[in-house]
């Protein structure tokens, strides 16, 4: 199964030094019941590109909590085992909640099939969009409409091997 973990740099720069991503339970987003159902599609490359761009919004929240870090948004794609990663069926439907499942161990960072990664072009759009979420959960649409900006860019994909030049 194919999940997204949303971190930042610095949760990447730790998840290479420790070889882990972790320590459990992991937040991340696959392609869920709830995220098909709401996505409308039987195309599993579309809902998984939906579940891709959940985790890069979450990646924004991490973002936003952590004002030292590099304002790029980072997602780790990872294979992992069937049933390792659980939705919480209570909150299958529930908006915030689309696609998120849960890991409940440690995933070593050698399940890793590729990360992404805002380029440098979209610092300045994600540090708006991270500065602007508590106003747009609040409900202002210009600050909804600042931090939809940060949608606008593509995350770029690396291979994993790329990873130390990324965090470096």
């Amino acid at each position: 199964m194919r999940v997204y973990v949303p971190l930042t740099l610095p949760a990447l720069a730790e998840a290479h030094r420790a070889g882990e991503l972790g320590p459990g339970p992991l937040r991340a987003y696959a392609v869920t019941p709830g995220l098909r159902e709401w996505y409308v599609s039987d195309d599993v490359e579309e809902l998984e590109y939906a579940a891709l761009g959940r985790a890069a919004q979450a990646s924004l929240r991490r973002l936003a909590t952590d004002p030292s870090a590099v304002r790029r948004r980072v997602v780790v794609a990872l294979d992992v085992p069937d049933g390792t990663a659980v939705a919480d069926p209570d909150r299958g439907l529930d908006p915030a909640a689309l696609g998120e499942v849960r890991i409940a161990e440690a995933v070593p960072l050698s399940k890793a099939a590729a990360v992404h990664v805002d380029a440098a072009d979209a610092e300045a759009d994600v540090a708006a969009a991270a500065e602007a979420l508590d106003a747009a959960d609040g409900g202002d649409d210009d600050a909804q409409f600042t931090v939809d900006g940060a949608d606008a860019h593509e995350l770029l994909w690396f291979a994993t091997q790329e990873i130390p030049n990324l965090v470096g």
